[in-house]
């Protein structure tokens, strides 16, 4: 992808629609692991007609916050920590041609958390994801 070398977060790399949603998490092929407060789901599938690389989504429950204001908040840290912490698995899906990746971020707790907490948690996310990510370049030829 090109430019994802910069830290922006742009809008082809957002998830959003309802099918592309649906298949995130109707689809048998997804999976989940968590780094509390939050819980990844993510599926790995071969783009065929679309640009490869990832997508992704935040959601935060109502349930949650009350607030929007809170609710927001919480959306604005994670997609920060993902926008600085991406390139760990952009370099994966460069190394890997055709691979997309959609990825669903929830959060689970009902308190607030400091921007550097969530940033560690996401980091440690997607570095559990490239590490995926190369388990499956080693067992595909």
């Amino acid at each position: 992808m090109p430019g994802h070398g910069t830290m922006t977060f742009r809008k082809d790399e957002r998830l959003c629609g309802k099918k592309d949603i649906d298949s995130l998490f109707t689809r048998g092929g997804s999976r989940s692991m968590s780094a509390f407060p939050l819980r990844l789901v993510y599926a790995m599938s071969h783009a065929d007609g679309c640009k490869p690389g990832a997508r992704m989504l935040v959601s935060v429950p109502k349930r949650c916050f009350k607030r929007a204001v809170k609710r927001n908040r919480v959306k604005r840290q994670v997609r920060e920590a993902y926008r600085k912490n991406k390139d760990v698995i952009y370099r994966r899906l460069d190394a890997q041609c055709g691979i997309e990746l959609k990825m669903a971020f929830i959060w689970l707790d009902d308190k607030l958390w400091n921007t550097a907490e969530v940033e560690t948690r996401v980091a440690n996310l997607l570095q559990r994801i490239a590490e995926k990510l190369d388990k499956q370049n080693e067992t595909c030829p």
